[in-house]
């Protein structure tokens, strides 16, 4: 989408709306941590990122793959800032080309600064002189696939300071195919306003963003607002200078001054702000706490789908997938990457496109084993297990081997009945409760349009242990209205579904369209996932010494317990999922594991855990 389309909606819906910058880190792991608190801020509502280019070298191939982790596996729209420094034409094509296959719409064109050992700055060979250069060669080759941003400089800039000279500047770019203006960061609203004035009357009528940089510590806003020659108000530093060593006080402070900064702007007529967040989290979560802009049941953040969005190359129209990836998103992701097309309205023949090798890019346990160890620590029993995923619905724990991200707020009109089946030995991996026409802008459960209803199918899936298996069979084939598709890690399958066919578990209904179904069970897809739960279990057994019984443990669930799912098809009924197991609890759930070895009969099963594997129950 482009950003022009969005300030243009929150124009119309008169609802004010924000983004964030985001600059390469420059290790390994800071890219790792910098993802993860990206998708953990893309919860505060964000309309889109941008990622700053890095001229030159490792940089620059990162901010491109910035822009691709960000369209593709946090659903996130991205602009990609493209500058002209060290960058020959080849250079540039290469960027635009690979933030168009990333599924990126919108380039922030700017010259860039000088490398640092020049002191001025001066045009690559082959390169582009000025900001309006790239502006035309962008729109040239790309037409208007690309939404074009360019820079506003409210109080000047370094190497120019005559206001008249830069509006020309600014100007000449929107002539030739700028299409919005973001601002250089400020904190004087009056002068900003007045600049504003300026730019309309020279004709300039694009979007203008003004760049917002809140304050995380008092050294921190005074080296930014230095290096970048901004002006400071009086009663900023009056408030700030005394309480200058108390960072938690210059934060509230600051987040104070900072939303009334924004007040102002809001009130002058502008609709969007862009944060500068230095890559973190809190001070801008602070500002959006002030102004009363974080999600909520008054604000609720209303998503297309009941799923994240990939807005990788070709996705954009994807509204189709299975339930069994609900909590491993980018896993799904990178399975289906190589895919012609995605499922739109319908699932289709899914015997076609071949789920991808297990080895990609998001698929295998993430971590380290120390660090697992630590998170999820030793178990000796199914009963630490079960702890482990309680402690998971409780919201002591933030993840879990097959769950990559926090319990889903859905999950809490069923948390009694998860935790309760957990408590028993049936381990729960994914599950959603059924809704019958809550309305779409719920804060909890909506999805999709405003003025629709949606419903859900009561879905429950989870390791069975293979004593118990048989009877959890035989009474879900005496339930017409439940169906189950059920398979082991040897391949051994079952299922009472009348087809080979889809089953929604969930849909909406909408005014003016066709009733949506974007979440499916089906059999392929499920033994598709089958391999990946069990992979990522045994990856988990890895974390541990081979000769420990923690690894002998899950190693021994993995090669014997079933994996299960059941949907109940009658979404009135929010209960039969759990009744189901009425007066059935895994036996010896509180029996360490022992690493010796059985005798040899190989049929012995003690916590589900066979002598075949080398583990039997300790006594």
């Amino acid at each position: 989408m482009h950003i022009r389309d969005m300030v243009t909606e929150a124009e119309r819906t008169e609802k004010p709306s924000f983004s964030f910058e985001y600059f390469p880190p420059k290790t390994a792991q800071g890219v790792q941590n910098l993802y993860d608190r990206m998708e953990r801020m893309s919860d505060f509502g964000p309309k889109f990122v941008d990622i700053t280019w890095g001229a030159g070298g490792r940089i620059a191939e990162l901010t491109c793959d910035m822009v691709l982790q960000a369209q593709t596996f946090l659903g996130l729209e991205t602009c990609m800032h493209l500058t002209c420094t060290d960058m020959g034409e080849d250079k540039v094509n290469d960027a635009l080309e690979r933030a168009y296959k990333a599924g990126c719409t919108n380039i922030l064109a700017l010259r860039g600064d000088p490398p640092r050992e020049k002191e001025k700055w001066e045009a690559t060979d082959g390169g582009f002189q000025y900001a309006r250069d790239l502006v035309a060669h962008i729109r040239n080759k790309y037409g208007n696939h690309f939404d074009i941003g360019v820079a506003g400089y409210p109080e000047g800039c370094d190497d120019n300071k005559d206001e008249d000279s830069l509006l020309d500047h600014l100007k000449e770019k929107i002539d030739l195919g700028g299409t919005f203006i973001v601002t250089q960061m400020f904190y004087d609203a009056d002068n900003f306003v007045r600049w504003v004035g300026r730019v309309r009357e020279k004709g300039i009528l694009v979007p203008i963003i003004p760049g917002i940089m809140p304050i995380a510590t008092y050294a921190s806003f005074l080296r930014r607002a230095n290096h970048m020659n901004c002006k400071v108000p009086e009663k900023w530093m009056a408030a700030l200078e005394p309480i200058k060593n108390d960072d938690a006080a210059v934060r509230e402070t600051g987040k104070v001054l900072v939303a009334e900064l924004c007040r102002q702007i809001m009130a002058a007529g502008i609709v969007h702000l862009h944060f500068y967040t230095m890559n973190l989290a809190q001070a801008t979560r602070m500002v959006l706490e002030e102004l009363e802009w974080l999600p909520s049941s008054q604000r609720p953040r209303q998503q297309p789908l009941p799923w994240k969005q990939s807005l990788g190359f070709g996705r954009r129209e994807e509204d189709v997938r299975p339930i069994f990836w609900r909590n491993r998103n980018k896993s799904y992701i990178s399975r289906t990457q190589d895919w012609d097309e995605f499922p739109n309205g319908r699932w289709g023949d899914s015997r076609s496109p071949a789920f991808g090798e297990l080895d990609a890019y998001g698929i295998g346990l993430t971590g380290s084993n120390e660090s697992n160890r630590k998170k999820w620590g030793e178990p000796q029993s199914v009963r630490d297990i079960a702890t482990l995923f309680i402690r998971y619905l409780e919201k002591d724990l933030d993840a879990l081997p097959w769950s990559e991200a926090p319990l889903a707020g859905e999950a809490v009109s069923i948390k009694d009945d998860l935790i309760n089946l957990n408590k028993r030995g049936f381990i729960t991996i994914n599950s959603q409760p059924a809704i019958n026409g809550a309305k779409s802008t719920d804060p909890i459960y909506g999805w999709g349009p405003a003025n629709g209803y949606v419903y859900q199918k009561a879905y429950l899936e989870l390791f069975l242990h293979p004593e118990l298996y048989g009877e959890v069979i035989r009474r879900i084939e005496d339930r017409d209205t439940l169906s189950y598709y059920a398979v082991n890690q040897a391949g051994t399958f079952t299922t009472n579904a009348p087809s080979e066919g889809p089953n929604a578990v969930t849909w909406g209904v909408f005014p003016g369209k066709e009733i949506v179904q974007p979440t499916i069970v089906e059999s392929v897809s499920f033994l598709a996932w089958k391999d990946e739960a069990y992979r990522l279990g045994n990856d988990w057994a890895r974390c541990h010494e081979a000769s420990s019984p923690s690894r002998a443990l899950i190693e021994g669930m993995m090669n014997n317990w079933y994996l299960i799912n059941i949907v109940n098809n009658d979404f009135h009924d929010t209960k039969a999922v759990f009744d189901l197991f009425e007066g059935l609890e895994v036996q010896q759930i509180d029996t360490p594991v022992s690493n010796s070895i059985s005798n040899a009969n190989g049929n012995n099963i003690a916590n589900g855990l066979t002598d075949s594997t080398g583990v039997v129950a300790s006594n």
